[in-house]
């Protein structure tokens, strides 16, 4: 009897676990589909996140009540080969020629006339245009869109932008036009072809925009755990406790606190909930701004850059006809995977979504790397601080030869430097700097293919910044100096050639293709440091190979009774700038410079040529959000040459205009002030230690 019971007893555990077995797995199934394709019907959503959310339902059963999607998107079977002749872009890069308005110029119009204006891509002359760019604006005529252009050829080769969607209605058909549209719908999407945008407000930043506003990374025990963007604009919070389901009424209600926001409010949540409702993408970038994880209803509209943004490392996407599944993953989600989905919102809404230029040359960029196709930005790139905008293509396609990815990489900046020395009036030659830089071990030696001698490694470039590629420059100095240049000029172990004919300040940032190395150490011929203070530096910079390394420093400051800011080279503690007069950086800071900068930061600089030094340090402090690092150096080495700006907060000379304005209009080019304050000083071990002199490695830092 007893066996007859075991037996049925193991019977029946087998049954069930076989019906298990055969259950689990169909329930257990994640819902992955690829990348849709252009004009395929796509009823349920595609999850972003695979290991975030279970799917409890057959692939094949949630597609019997999908809408039915109209399955001729606009263009046809219009795609990137067939539709754009990128012959016209192969000598010049991208260059874009915006037309101009119809009737009057409408704010949109401005907006994005102003933010290409000045850039690397703008082109006044539409003949040698690669790209020809139509504004479709809020405000025109009529409520009409700006009329077919003659250059229109059937929309090839044309952009039509549209920062807000369905502005007007069109009165053209748009053909082979590519559309980049603020938030487009994923029936009339077509991948590979067009560009989705963000859904800007009227306000938005022309330039530089508000910066992040998340403090705190990890999430506090007193912040919400939910935020649900409602349809007037605002948004509901709810406690930690949070169990019901806030965008479906027969959901239990929650008795922990809520709030409610008003639209201009940014949501203080870990996690925004986000109806896929095409009108409820301006929550999008609220969600980014504030740093909270944005979680995505099912959305209809498709995500803005998301051709190269990978929004699985920011936001969610998830279905929300699975409720308590959602919330429940979200509740168990570990803190190390939410600290870095809110550390990426960061990262991309300074990047590419803070002001209107940026996002238009994010657009212009994404189609740029189609043009080049195997030259395009990698991945990494795209979705990595500082971000495709400021790692340039036109450089390298490869993160080892940016200073932003090393570690990342594993990798470290080769162990040489070039030295660039700036001779202006009273054009003395700097013959003991040449001799101090020369002298030290890491000036990278050079070996020529033929004996020659010393006194023929002297090359000259008269009039020209044009350096023969073969010579490998490891000291360069630029003449600038209305005195002719020395007929003689030191002997050294390294190779030195004078480069004559260089009026302009900015012409010491230009990329001179002969400088291989990734450090450069840039001098002005009154600068005077030993090779022990050279060497220690460069060792410095092969740590922070992202960052400016230098000896002299100056801070800024807000001057509240000139209502601007202000800055001097008073020695203090807290520094913000380095002098460019003696400091290490990378290499492609040259080109940022040369290729990134507006046309009229630049000039400023070359009027005011003080203000070079305040330019080079904006840009770097843009790029790496990182104050310059700072070395020691002895006295009597500090420079006499005048600051840029007041020297105080107290009695100040008069400086002359443009070098007061200097910072100021910096400031306003960029649209943000990007310089960071710090107090940090690295010293060698053992620095000024009461101990043996032979047990230092850097003796002569300490010399009197």
């Amino acid at each position: 009897m007893q066996s007859w019971r075991r037996k049925a007893l193991l019977l029946a555990l087998s049954a069930s676990w076989l019906l298990v077995l055969l259950g689990a797995f169909p329930l257990l199934r994640l819902a992955v589909p690829t990348r849709p394709r252009a004009g395929a019907s796509q009823g349920w959503p595609r999850w972003l996140d695979a290991e975030l959310l279970q799917s409890f339902s057959q692939p094949g059963e949630l597609l019997e009540d999908a809408p039915e999607l109209s399955q001729g998107p606009r263009g046809g079977s219009c795609d990137w080969g067939a539709c754009f002749d990128a012959s016209k872009c192969r000598g010049g890069g991208l260059k874009v020629f915006v037309y101009s308005a119809a009737g009057p110029v409408s704010e949109t119009h401005r907006r994005i006339l102003a933010s290409i204006e000045g850039s690397r891509y703008h082109t006044s002359n539409a003949a040698e245009a690669c790209l020809l760019l139509l504004p479709l604006t809020r405000d025109s005529s009529a409520g009409e869109c700006s009329p077919v252009p003659p250059q229109w050829n059937g929309g090839r080769n044309h952009l039509v932008l549209s920062l807000h969607p369905a502005l007007c209605p069109r009165t053209f058909q748009l053909g082979q036009a590519i559309v980049a549209e603020a938030s487009p719908t994923v029936d009339t999407f077509r991948h590979g072809f067009d560009v989705a945008l963000p859904l800007l407000p009227e306000a938005h930043a022309l330039r530089g925009g508000a910066p992040g506003q998340l403090r705190q990374h990890s999430p506090h025990p007193r912040v919400a755990l939910l935020a649900l963007a409602e349809e007037r604009g605002g948004w509901h919070t709810a406690g930690t406790n949070f169990s019901a389901c806030p965008w479906d009424g027969r959901c239990e209600q929650d008795h922990g606190p809520e709030q409610t926001h008003p639209g201009a409010t940014l949501p203080n949540a870990t996690f925004c909930l986000i109806p896929g409702h095409r009108p409820d993408a301006s929550h999008f970038l609220q969600a980014l701004q504030a740093g909270c994880i944005p979680v995505l209803l099912s959305p209809r509209w498709e995500l803005p850059f998301s051709e190269v943004i990978d929004w699985t490392k920011a936001a969610i996407v998830t279905d929300k006809r699975l409720p308590l599944q959602v919330l429940a993953a979200l509740q168990q989600m570990p803190l190390t995977r939410v600290l870095a989905l809110r550390q990426q919102t960061q990262f991309l809404w300074d990047a590419y979504f803070s002001s209107v230029e940026k996002v238009i040359h994010t657009t212009l960029e994404i189609i740029q790397d189609r043009i080049f196709g195997a030259s395009a930005h990698p991945s990494l790139l795209w979705n990595s601080p500082p971000g495709a905008l400021l790692a340039l293509s036109t450089f390298s396609t490869s993160p080892s030869d940016f200073p932003f990815y090393h570690v990342q990489q594993g990798s470290r900046p080769v162990g040489r430097f070039s030295a660039l020395i700036w001779v202006g009036a009273p054009g003395k030659p700097p013959l003991k700097l040449i001799q101090a830089v020369a002298g030290s071990q890491h000036c990278a030696q050079h070996s020529f293919s033929e004996p020659q001698a010393l006194g023929s490694m002297l090359r000259m470039q008269r009039k020209s910044r044009k350096i023969p590629p073969q010579i490998q420059i490891q000291i360069l100095v630029l003449w600038s100096s209305e005195k002719p240049p020395p007929p003689r000029w030191p002997e050294t172990a390294v190779p030195l050639t004078v480069s004559e004919g260089h009026r302009k300040v900015s012409d010491r940032f230009f990329p001179y293709n002969a400088i291989s190395t990734d450090a450069i150490l840039s001098l002005d011929a009154h600068s005077s440091l030993s090779t022990s203070e050279v060497d220690f530096a460069f060792v410095v910079w092969q740590s922070f190979p992202e960052r400016m390394v230098g000896f002299l420093t100056w801070s800024h400051f807000w001057d509240e009774a000139l209502g601007g800011w202000g800055y001097t080279a008073e020695r203090a503690n807290e520094f913000s700038m380095v002098l460019t007069s003696a400091a290490f950086y990378h290499r492609y800071y040259h080109t940022l410079f040369t290729h990134s900068l507006p046309e009229a930061l630049r000039a400023l600089a070359d009027e005011a040529p003080t203000c070079v030094d305040v330019l080079m340090n904006f840009l770097v402090a843009a790029v790496t959000k990182l104050p310059p690092i700072k070395v020691p150096y002895r006295k009597q080495h500090q420079e006499a040459r005048p600051p840029l700006a007041p020297e105080g907060r107290g009695p100040r000379p008069e400086p002359q205009p443009p070098v007061r304005n200097c910072i100021n209009q910096m400031a306003a080019g960029f649209g943000h002030m990007p310089l960071v304050s710090s107090r940090l000083r690295l010293d060698p071990v053992l620095f000024k230690d009461s101990v043996s002199v032979l047990r230092k490695k850097y003796r002569s830092l300490e010399k009197p």
